[in-house]
C-alpha cells in the first residue's frame, strides 16, 4: 500500500486552502463565481471537497485571488495529485465516504469502540461473522477482504499510533462461538504487544461514563494544516465532524473515558483472563 499522502486528505487540503484564499482576496462565493464563469454551487463543492478541482480550475481560482507563482504551482500539483487512485479504490464497492483515505493518512488514531472489537484489530473468522450478519452472502467475503487489507495498515512502516478503547463488553461477547472468540482475543493479546498500539478496556465496574453516547473515532495528522477529524459511524449513515470546537470536546471525552479505563497492563491481563475462560 502506498506511503505517500492519501487522495482523500489532499482533496480536504485544497478545499480547505481554496476557500481560505478566496476569504483572504475579500471575496464571496457568489463573487467570486460571477468573476470566475462559475456557478455558485461549483464553488461550493469545490470548496468543501465535494467536486475534484481540476488544473485549470485551479489557475483560473489563483489568477483571480492574485496568488504569488510558487504558491499556484503548488495547487496546482495538489490538484493533479488529487486525482491518484489510494489503493482502495479497488474495494469501490465496499467503501464508501471518505474514512478509509483519511484513516490511511493519519498519524494517530484514538478510538473508543462499545460493541465490537475495532476493525483494525479484528481476525478474519471475527469480522465475517459480524459482516454476515446484515449482508447477503455473495458480498461477505469480498468485504471480509476488503477488512483485511485494512488492518494492514498498523503493520506498515509508517504505521499511525492506534489507541484503542474497548468497553469490557467488547471482550467479553463471544462473536462467532468461542473458537472465534479465542483466536480474536490472542490476536488482541499479540496487537497490544506493538509498539504503535495500546489497547485499554473500560471495566464494568466503571459504572457510568463519558463513553455513553457511543463509540466514535478520532483521526489525527501529521502535519498540521491538516486538522483533526471525529468519525462517528452509524446504521443511517456516517457523521464527520470537523469543527474545531465540537473536534476538542470529542478529545476530552476520549480522554476521561481513558482515564477511567484499565491501563494497557490492566486491560492485557483481564483479556488473558477473559481468554482463559472460554478455553475451559
Amino acid at each position: 500500500m502506498s506511503t505517500s499522502h492519501s487522495p482523500t486528505v489532499r482533496l480536504r487540503r485544497l478545499a480547505r486552502e481554496l476557500r481560505r484564499m478566496r476569504e483572504g482576496a475579500g471575496l464571496t462565493p457568489e463573487a467570486a463565481a460571477a468573476q470566475l464563469g462559475w456557478s455558485r454551487s461549483k464553488v461550493s463543492r469545490i470548496e468543501t471537497g465535494r467536486t475534484m478541482a481540476s488544473r485549470s480550475d485551479v489557475a483560473a481560482v489563483c489568477d483571480l485571488y492574485g496568488v504569488n507563482s510558487a504558491a499556484r504551482a503548488g495547487l496546482i500539483q495538489l490538484a493533479a495529485e488529487v486525482r491518484q487512485r489510494g489503493w482502495w479504490t479497488a474495494y469501490a464497492d465496499v467503501f464508501t465516504g471518505s474514512y478509509i483515505g483519511l484513516e490511511d493518512e493519519a498519524a494517530l488514531i484514538k478510538q473508543w469502540e462499545v460493541q465490537l472489537v475495532p476493525g483494525l484489530l479484528q481476525t478474519e473468522d471475527y469480522a465475517r461473522t459480524v459482516i454476515s450478519l446484515h449482508r447477503p452472502e455473495e458480498e461477505v467475503q469480498r468485504r471480509v477482504m476488503a477488512r483485511m487489507a485494512r488492518r494492514t495498515l498498523l503493520g506498515r512502516p509508517d504505521a499511525p499510533q492506534f489507541c484503542a478503547v474497548l468497553d469490557e463488553a467488547a471482550v467479553r461477547r463471544p462473536i462467532g462461538g468461542a473458537k472465534v472468540m479465542l483466536e480474536q482475543l490472542e490476536a488482541l493479546v499479540v496487537a497490544a504487544r506493538r509498539g504503535n498500539v495500546e489497547i485499554r478496556v473500560l471495566p464494568f465496574v466503571a459504572g457510568e461514563h463519558a463513553g455513553l453516547e457511543g463509540a466514535f473515532t478520532i483521526l489525527s495528522f501529521a502535519e498540521e494544516i491538516d486538522p483533526d477529524v471525529v468519525y462517528v459511524e452509524g446504521t443511517a449513515g456516517d457523521i464527520y465532524v470537523e469543527s474545531s470546537e465540537q473536534v476538542e470536546r470529542c478529545k476530552l471525552i476520549f480522554q476521561r473515558i481513558s482515564d477511567a479505563a484499565l491501563s494497557p497492563e490492566e486491560s492485557l491481563v483481564l483479556i488473558s483472563t477473559v481468554k482463559d475462560q472460554l478455553d475451559k
